[in-house]
């Protein structure tokens, strides 16, 4: 009897032991955050002047094209546009313009689904920027995209590459190397202090060697979805174990400094959602040289002006916010 006592009670003390560790890996996975310190810059003298080692990459995938023509002429900010120069911030529901930036959203409706456009000009690459959560770099450290865009008075920001999900894959961030573990096969987008875009793999170029050639930004989601203006994914091609049709985020380069921030909603009777290849075709549409996936699903949001204006949403049930790593952002 008493050695019948002994073993169910080390019994229950063994379940008890099994599901307070079990307990711990799921809050330490998904609840415990983690702030993590940036990985020790060793850039050389040269390294912030290197832009024109990242340039040769771009070779290949060149992020301009001679023959595009402009979503909208009017948004683009031109040299001898004087007044555009010398005025305050001009805003309505669906522009921003000032002597750097200039942003017209317009909304489109493609393969039964509502997709926002933002086109952008800016004067410079400084005004393309990412946003963390909080403000930190860290384990399940997450904010909404509108709390984020808030706290950085941006413009204009759609949700980044959610690098908290990973434990690989570069992560650099305004030109400071926070990750630099390589993905198997990740395909990166590499954004240069002067605004180019390039696609990467991580295979063949580490982290450092990046950001000495002069990125600002590195994006670790993927894929490409358009490289030298062709389409780089299949019709069967998806993210994981994403479903076929998702509300997306992606973005993407025209020109020179010119850009598009596209959203589209989806998992509602409204918006079926996209694949990654009607993403594509439709990025190649609006006539874009480079494009990028980002995180999408519940994640796809974009903020303009103060407020949301997609319709983001993880199931379909509810209209709302997902709180993600980072952003992508105009201001």
């Amino acid at each position: 009897m008493f050695f019948l006592k002994k073993k169910y009670v080390w019994a229950l003390i063994y379940g008890l032991m099994l599901t307070a560790f079990t307990f711990y890996v799921v809050m330490n996975t998904f609840v415990i955050t983690k702030v993590y310190s940036a990985v020790p810059s060793q850039t050389n003298e040269t390294g912030n002047a290197s832009s024109q080692k990242l340039e040769s990459i771009q070779e290949e995938v060149s992020s301009k094209s001679e023959n595009s023509e402009p979503l909208s002429s009017e948004s683009n900010v031109n040299e001898n546009d004087t007044a555009l120069l010398t005025q305050s911030p001009v805003v309505t529901e669906n522009s921003y313009s000032d002597p750097n930036i200039s942003i017209t959203i317009t909304e489109d409706r493609v393969y039964d689904t509502s997709v926002y456009v933002a086109e952008v000009y800016v004067s410079s690459g400084e005004y393309l920027k990412t946003a963390l959560a909080q403000n930190s770099y860290g384990k399940n450290i997450t904010q909404k995209t509108s709390e984020m865009a808030e706290n950085n008075n941006a413009v204009l920001a759609i949700n980044g590459d959610f690098y908290g999900t990973q434990t690989k894959g570069y992560v650099i961030r305004n030109g400071v190397l926070y990750r630099e573990t390589a993905s198997a096969n990740g395909e990166d987008l590499v954004i240069g202090q002067n605004g180019s875009f390039a696609i990467v793999n991580e295979g063949e170029i580490s982290a450092q060697q990046l950001l000495e050639d002069g990125a600002a930004q590195v994006l670790s989601f993927g894929p490409a979805l358009l490289i030298n203006g062709e389409i780089s994914v299949s019709e069967s091609e998806e993210v994981g174990k994403a479903k076929t049709s998702n509300p997306r985020t992606a973005l993407g380069v025209i020109d020179d400094l010119h850009y598009v921030f596209v959203v589209s909603d989806g998992r509602t009777e409204e918006s079926a959602g996209l694949t990654l290849h009607q993403l594509a075709e439709y990025m190649h549409s609006l006539g874009v040289e480079v494009a990028y996936n980002l995180d999408g699903g519940g994640s796809s949001t974009m903020y303009f002006n103060g407020k949301v204006i997609n319709n983001p949403t993880t199931n379909g049930n509810r209209i709302q916010e997902r709180r993600v790593s980072d952003i992508v952002y105009i201001g």
